[in-house]
């Protein structure tokens, strides 16, 4: 048990103590107390850390994978790789019975800074369809593109171990955990082009997404999940990051106004999407701590996330928590005694393994859970009651549905605290549960005891319909 359960946990005692009624009245429990469900620990336990260090030796042995690099070849060059990635989710289709709809997502781009003559930029998609619920889904992302210190060279090699065929390599074996199960919800795995030269294969799906309609309610960003080294000497494999952005850059004038008086600076769908991830985590994850980094990304850089954060899609970050940047976009050199390049000996597959694992089971949770609670509204203010409403879901699409959990915090918490199963309904009263003194949100749960991550009150908070 780490550091934060013990603290959710100790934290009811204390309640009780100071406010008995309070305690009494509405019977919570500690938010942690979530069903345990075994499928999902199953399918943590299936990852496999010698298939990505196979892939990952695959990937590097394309010498570079720069978006700009050969497409002709057989052997070298991004061209070689992403025909190489469709064929492993071909075959991973193949073996779960056609499973999964692979294709190449492309768009030509030009006049860009680093971009500027006429590129094809392609990603692979792979989608795992759901069984009541087809238009609902769930990403998992890594990067195909490598690169050196001039992010323009497109010829020299550039391994890319870390940065990022340990992404890449991590979703490829995600989708051969998860093609082994079904799903209510979707499931998409996605090879992502572009993203050392302008995240543009996260923007190109991002708006053929919004064009097709497709309700995705959360992007797992894999960049970087197998270096425990960091370049400040601390060796760690047991924590990781997840980077989620607050105030979603969609939001209106008058939301804003509106989320000025009520909150949802911290409560965003991507943040609450990274509660949820942590949460996994503490459950299914055996030896891993997440750290939620209360931020779009890295100081001051970016990740492919961003393009679906940018039009209103929850999105995070999810990557290593000590980075080396002596391995991150360099010439392989030695200077000075210091060994400079992203080789393989910077990986750590174990490691990454169980990040991938983690992507695994918060992907295979969303999409066996029913779709998150949609218009959900809360009122209290003046009162010594809070009422939350919320509408319900489609039974056709969410057959699993057994009803719905309340969930709130105090103010100055990271983490859902406490926690009320209120049964299949549309609304519900919080007695003697003070408005000011919390955040809110509504989750939906099925009979498995799965549930969807926590929807903050209003438009800040909303996963959409």
């Amino acid at each position: 048990m780490n550091i934060k359960t013990l603290y959710k946990v100790s934290l009811l005692p204390l309640v009780m103590i100071v406010g008995q009624s309070f305690a009494s009245d509405i019977s919570t429990t500690p938010a942690s107390g979530s069903v345990d469900n075994q499928q999902l620990h199953k399918i943590a336990s299936e990852v496999s850390a010698s298939n990505i260090e196979k892939d990952i030796k695959k990937l590097i042995s394309f010498g570079t994978r720069h978006t700009l690099s050969e497409t002709e070849s057989s052997t070298t060059g991004i061209g070689a790789a992403r025909r190489w990635i469709k064929a492993e989710f071909d075959k991973i289709s193949a073996e779960c019975g056609n499973c999964l709809t692979v294709y190449y997502q492309s768009e030509t781009i030009s006049g860009e800074k680093r971009i500027p003559n006429s590129t094809e930029v392609v990603s692979i998609v792979a989608i795992q369809k759901g069984q009541s619920d087809p238009n609902r889904f769930v990403v998992m992302s890594g990067d195909i593109d490598s690169r050196v210190s001039d992010v323009m060279n497109s010829t020299s090699i550039s391994p890319g171990a870390n940065d990022n065929a340990s992404g890449l390599a991590g979703t490829i074996e995600a989708a051969r955990v998860l093609s082994k199960y079904k799903f209510h919800g979707s499931i998409i795995y996605v090879a992502l082009a572009g993203e050392e030269q302008g995240l543009f294969g996260g923007k190109i799906m991002a708006k053929q997404a919004q064009k097709d309609g497709w309700r995705i309610k959360a992007v797992l960003n894999n960049d970087m999940i197998g270096n425990i080294e960091g370049v400040n000497g601390v060796i760690n494999n047991t924590t990781a990051r997840i980077f989620s952005e607050g105030t979603r850059p969609t939001e209106t004038a008058k939301e804003a106004n509106t989320r000025r008086f009520t909150g949802g600076e911290v409560d965003s769908p991507s943040r609450n999407l990274a509660r949820y991830i942590d949460k996994i985590a503490d459950q299914y994850i055996p030896n891993l701590d997440t750290m939620m980094i209360y931020r779009l990304d890295r100081f001051g850089r970016g990740g492919h996330h961003r393009p679906f954060n940018q039009v209103g899609i929850p999105g995070v970050r999810i990557m290593e928590t000590n980075e080396n940047y002596n391995r991150q976009h360099q010439d392989l050199r030695t200077e000075n005694g210091i060994v400079y390049g992203d080789t393989i000996d910077g990986v750590n597959f174990d490691y990454a393994a169980k990040l991938t694992s983690l992507n695994a089971v918060s992907l295979a949770s969303m999409a066996m859970a029913p779709t998150p609670p949609a218009n959900v509204g809360i009122k209290g203010a003046v009162k010594p009651d809070t009422t939350l409403w919320w509408t319900l879901p489609s039974a056709e699409e969410n057959p699993q549905l057994v009803g719905f959990k309340i969930y709130w915090r105090f103010t100055d918490s990271s983490q859902w605290q406490f926690s009320r199963s209120v049964g299949k309904v549309s609304e519900f009263t919080l007695k003697n549960v003070v408005i000011d003194n919390y955040f809110f949100g509504v989750a939906s749960v099925a009979a498995d005891g799965t549930e969807s991550p926590v929807v903050f009150p209003g438009a800040a908070g909303s996963f959409g319909d």
